[in-house]
């Protein structure tokens, strides 16, 4: 395997830096513009994963809750953190990309300098709340911070691991959701959250190949659509089976594991068609996070999923309540 040199500036098009604090057109920086600098649509990320732990957790005490809260706010904080780096240091290819060049600093909407002070007062804010946050520790965030800039000098340049870094990065938010409350993290919870991830992010390298190519992202060049297919195909195979191996082994469901497993099955697998039929046949999955979010075939399958696991959770946590129900 052998890392893609990303190309340099020459034949790329260029503009001039825009002045401090003002935009290309002369214009100041806006709040607008740094608020979408962080994608606040992406702290969806944090708050569906990180919470994933207190499945887990023998209660739900009210410290338990306060500690994932402290976890989901340092993981949105490191998002933040991690996506104004990724779009200084990719400034001049995302301006050659025709969706990406519209984000603040290929723009010219907000300044590299304001990036880096903005990134330095995130990152600062996020001393600050791991700091005086709860015991616990932290070392699953530290672990996200460093495989990023990791990502960002090198990694994201090298055809295959560079999919697997991101995949890594949701992992991790589930392994700080589990330290936070200071439970055992599940090792098939894990491998499912890991190909889950996997297969959105192999997704998106597929759309962009057909939208760019190698221009923008030059680890697109160990890629090709036929490779991408069968990663999906492949990947499509591990989530499901993980997730059900989760369900009906390591899951805290009690009797009630077998009768998830095969209740989730049907939603599973249209969610994971469905997403192929995004992905293959309507040429999304370029954002994976609209994509869920927005998909109402998926939005659905992901509501039944929640009904039915949360049901099958709380009959496990009530035997009471399950005997008076089911007898």
């Amino acid at each position: 395997m052998r890392v893609i040199d990303p190309p340099g500036p020459q034949g790329m098009a260029q503009r001039p830096e825009p002045p401090a604090g003002e935009t290309a057109g002369g214009r100041p920086g806006t709040l607008a513009s740094l608020v979408t600098l962080i994608r606040p649509l992406h702290a969806a990320k944090s708050l569906l994963l990180v919470p994933i732990a207190l499945a887990d957790a023998g209660t739900w005490t009210l410290t338990a809750l306060g500690e994932v809260g402290w976890a989901v706010a340092g993981f949105v904080l490191a998002g933040a953190c991690v996506y104004v780096g990724n779009d200084i240091a990719d400034r001049d290819r995302d301006r050659a990309h025709p969706t990406k060049r519209h984000r603040p600093i290929a723009a010219g909407h907000v300044s590299v300098r304001a990036g880096y002070l903005y990134c330095t007062a995130l990152l600062a804010l996020l001393g600050v709340l791991v700091g005086f946050g709860p015991g616990r520790p932290y070392w699953p965030l530290l672990a996200y911070l460093v495989l990023n800039v990791a990502y960002s000098r090198s990694l994201k340049h090298i055809p295959l691991i560079d999919v697997c870094a991101v995949a890594l990065g949701f992992a991790l938010r589930v392994v700080q959701g589990s330290v936070a409350i200071g439970e055992r993290v599940s090792g098939w919870l894990l491998v499912t959250v890991f190909s889950v991830s996997l297969l959105l992010v192999i997704g998106k390298r597929r759309q962009e190949l057909l939208e760019t190519g190698a221009a923008h992202r030059p680890a697109l060049r160990g890629y090709s659509v036929e490779l991408a297919n069968q990663l999906l195909q492949l990947t499509c195979v591990l989530t499901a089976v993980a997730g059900l191996i989760y369900l009906s082994t390591e899951a805290p469901l009690g009797p009630y594991g077998q009768a998830a497993m095969l209740l989730c099955t049907p939603f599973a697998l249209f969610a994971l068609f469905r997403y192929l039929q995004v992905v293959l046949v309507q040429g999304g999955g370029g954002d994976p996070v609209r994509a869920v979010l927005r998909d109402r075939g998926l939005a659905a399958t992901g509501l039944a999923l929640a009904v039915v696991l949360g049901t099958t959770l709380v009959l496990a946590r009530h035997p009471a309540l399950a005997e008076a129900i089911l007898r």
